[in-house]
C-alpha cells in the first residue's frame, strides 16, 4: 500500500521548482518516517536535500520502503499544473507515480518512473562560524540588485551586517541587512548568482530560512517548516577568487 494526500500541494511544486533547475534526476526514498531526497549536480557545484516527514501529511500509508526514481523536469511538468487550493494524491503503479490534483476539478497524471543507477550522496557535515536568520524574500531582492552588476557576490558577514556586494565592469553594489544575531568571527566567501537563483525558486516553502557561512566555505541554504515537519536544504560551493 501506498498512497500520500498533502491538502497543499505548493511544499511539492516550490520544492522541485528549485530541484529540477539544479539535477535531471533523483531519487525520492519513502518508509514509514516519511520522504526524503538527497541529490549533486552533475558539475558537483550544489547539492540538495529534501525531506518531508510523515506528521506533514493528512494521509501517509507506506508498508515497505519505496525508492521512486524521477525524471525531475516531467515531474516538475505536472506540479506546474496544481493550484494552491487543490488536495494532492500520490499513488504507484505499473512502473509510474500518480499524481491527482482533486480541486473544482479532478486532475490525474502518470510520470514513469526510470531506471537509475543511483547512490544517493552523504550530506556533507560541514561546521560553519556562522548562521543568520534572514527573510528569503530579502535574498531574493537582493540577488536582484546584486545581477544587474555582476555575476559572482560576495557575501560576508560581522557582528552587525549581512553584506552582499558585486563588483562589475561598470558599477559596483552593496546590499547591507542587519541580522540581529550573535556573530563573533568576520567570514566572507564568494558564489556565482545564477546558483543562488535556482535555489531560491523554493521561496515558498517556508517562511524560516538560514543561512550558514565561513571563510572560503560552502554556503548552506536551510528552510524548514513549522514544526519541523520538513526541510529543504541546498548547499553551494564558493567560487575561489584569483589574486
Amino acid at each position: 500500500m501506498f498512497k500520500l494526500i498533502l491538502s497543499d500541494p505548493t511544499i511539492f511544486k516550490t520544492s522541485f521548482d528549485a530541484i529540477s533547475s539544479i539535477v535531471d534526476e533523483v531519487q525520492i526514498e519513502v518508509d514509514s518516517d516519511g520522504l526524503r531526497l538527497n541529490a549533486i549536480d552533475r558539475s558537483h557545484v550544489t547539492y540538495v536535500h529534501l525531506e518531508l516527514k510523515e506528521s506533514l501529511f493528512d494521509v501517509f500509508e507506506c508498508d515497505k520502503p519505496m525508492k521512486l526514481n524521477l525524471d525531475t523536469d516531467e515531474l516538475m511538468k505536472v506540479l506546474k499544473r496544481s493550484k494552491a487550493e487543490d488536495v494532492m494524491e500520490l499513488t504507484v503503479d505499473a512502473g509510474s507515480l500518480i499524481l491527482t490534483f482533486e480541486g473544482a476539478v479532478k486532475k490525474t497524471f502518470k510520470v514513469k518512473l526510470i531506471d537509475l543507477e543511483y547512490e544517493a550522496p552523504t550530506p556533507p557535515e560541514i561546521e560553519y562560524p556562522v548562521k543568520i536568520t534572514v527573510p528569503i524574500t530579502t535574498l531574493k531582492e537582493t540577488m536582484q540588485d546584486i545581477e544587474i552588476v555582476a555575476d559572482r557576490v560576495a557575501i560576508a558577514a560581522d557582528e552587525d551586517n549581512l553584506t552582499l556586494t558585486a563588483v562589475g565592469d561598470f558599477s559596483d553594489a552593496e546590499v547591507e541587512y542587519l541580522h540581529g544575531e550573535k556573530v563573533t568571527e568576520n567570514v566572507k566567501s564568494v558564489f556565482a548568482i545564477e546558483n543562488i537563483k535556482e535555489m531560491l525558486k523554493a521561496e515558498k516553502f517556508a517562511d524560516k530560512t538560514f543561512i550558514s557561512l565561513g571563510n572560503d566555505m560552502p554556503l548552506t541554504l536551510s528552510l524548514v517548516l513549522l514544526n519541523d515537519e520538513g526541510e529543504l536544504t541546498f548547499l553551494l560551493a564558493p567560487r575561489i577568487e584569483e589574486e
